[in-house]
């Protein structure tokens, strides 16, 4: 084995399993894993003069987040459960589609407001714009769920289900709109007719193929007993899931997308153990995601993330108030009580898509591709810090939180 290759292995695999301490260890400290993965990243030296080049290239970092990406809105899919969702899909639906809308145009219409009021607006940064409202558009469960830990059992179920199925379900919106703004960037003299029916064919044939792959996966593992055994299943589930996600790509249609539609229709089936494909996946998801913030602490710069702190702030009120704002205007007449509604605001974390968004976008051809990794981790920090801490003392504030019953 060559020494740069021996050196990359070795580099990765040590911070993958400084990765895992972290989390394990944020997790005993009541802290988001993410937030120490992303210290860590930003901590490391990219720069490996030794081997001439950098331990993580753009390029590679971006066929990273976009894999990593896969596996985890595969098992976003796997794990929605619509039998236990019942009491909550429609407003997470809501929030999901129409919520995601809204917050991307308001978010725009932000990022337009104070561009004219330093005098630099101009038609031409329309996309970048767009793109900074989708990329902050969808919600993180993992981060908000794994904070609430502390008042297991003591929170109304209803509540936690919406968080979870809202932050699942949302992703693929508001990578689709993403994908718009990427497009518009990368397509002058492009007529407008064009951009859109790119996007929503992208959209429906991600669709599509996924529902059929996840069919066709389903009816695979059952039909043949041998790949169902408790240590194939999981390698059969990912290979077919990989050639489903390349295949998709191949034909025009959005992966991410493809992804999530097939892993809920494998895990709402009965094709398979979902014991097994879950704890399997689980582990999948949690490397991708661990990966994910890692590769973008490695490719951006800490003074960057500095420099984009001010905007970071501001974009972060502006999600607040619109997330307040959408909120309570879509579950207004739903049966969540002014509390509920209240905490549910309040969990509108930020967590891996908007990361491998903003990576994606720097290896775009788009101008402004570079501004967008610093600007995401800065708002994905100060959400974790500011809102992270905050959660359990705004649940018992807002009165979600029993008590806990005397022994």
């Amino acid at each position: 084995m060559e020494q740069p290759v021996a050196l990359y292995l070795m580099a990765f695999g040590g911070l993958l399993l400084a990765a895992v301490l972290l989390d394990d260890l944020a997790d005993r400290i009541k802290l988001p894993g993410i937030l120490l993965v992303l210290a860590l990243g930003l901590l490391v030296e990219n720069d490996m003069r030794s081997v001439g080049e950098p331990l993580l290239s753009l390029t590679r970092a971006n066929n990273i987040t976009q894999a990593a990406l896969v596996l985890v809105l595969f098992f976003g899919g796997l794990t929605t459960n619509w039998s236990r969702m019942k009491a909550v899909v429609q407003s997470a639906a809501r929030l999901a589609t129409l919520g995601v809308l809204i917050t991307a145009a308001m978010l725009t219409l932000f990022g337009i407001a104070m561009l004219q009021l330093e005098g630099g607006w101009q038609p031409a940064l329309m996309a970048q714009v767009l793109f900074v409202g989708a990329m902050f558009s969808s919600t993180d469960a993992s981060a908000a769920l794994s904070l609430l830990r502390p008042l297991a059992g003591r929170m109304p179920e209803k509540v936690l289900d919406l968080i979870e199925m809202e932050s699942t379900i949302n992703d693929p919106m508001a990578v689709v709109l993403a994908g718009l703004a990427l497009a518009l960037a990368g397509g002058e003299g492009l007529a407008t007719a064009e951009l859109v029916t790119d996007v929503v064919r992208q959209f429906l044939l991600g669709g599509l193929l996924g529902f059929i792959g996840g069919s066709v996966i389903s009816q695979l593992l059952m039909g043949r007993t041998s790949l169902t055994r408790g240590s194939m299943l999981p390698v059969v589930s990912l290979a077919l899931l990989l050639v489903l996600s390349g295949g998709t790509t191949l034909m025009g249609g959005s992966p991410l997308l493809a992804a999530y539609v097939a892993g809920l229709v494998l895990g709402n089936g009965n094709a398979a153990d979902q014991r097994v494909l879950e704890e399997a996946h689980s582990s999948f998801a949690k490397m991708a995601e661990l990966m994910l913030f890692l590769c973008l602490g490695l490719v951006v710069e800490p003074e960057d993330v500095v420099r984009a702190g001010g905007w970071a702030l501001a974009i972060f009120a502006a999600m607040q108030l619109v997330r307040w704002l959408m909120v309570q205007l879509l579950l207004l007449r739903s049966n969540f009580t002014a509390g509920e509604r209240g905490f549910i605001c309040w969990t509108g974390l930020r967590g891996a898509v908007p990361i491998a968004m903003a990576i994606q976008a720097w290896n775009s051809p788009a101008s402004w591709g570079k501004l967008m990794p610093p600007l995401a981790l800065s708002v994905v920090l100060l959400g974790l810090v500011i809102q992270g801490f905050a959660l359990v003392p705004i649940a018992h504030r807002l009165g979600v939180v029993t008590e806990p019953q005397e022994p």
